[in-house]
């Protein structure tokens, strides 16, 4: 299953030139070797689906990483 190895051995950092608020969706697609519209859907999907738990886990992942 070498689709789902990321790409970027570098690890996971935020994206925040190419990003839209903290940089964090774009830093996952980089990471992921995905387009970061795949990750902002996710997330607003799982916003409207999950009972807005997205959004606390975004802002977490905005602060922890980098």
């Amino acid at each position: 299953m070498s689709n789902l190895t990321p790409r970027n051995s570098g690890g996971l950092h935020l994206d925040r030139p190419n990003g839209k608020l903290f940089g964090v969706c774009s830093g996952l697609a980089k990471w992921s070797g995905t387009d970061p519209l795949v990750w902002r859907l996710g997330f607003v999907a799982a916003t409207l689906l999950g009972f807005g738990l997205a959004i606390p886990i975004y802002i977490v992942m905005a602060f922890i990483v980098d």
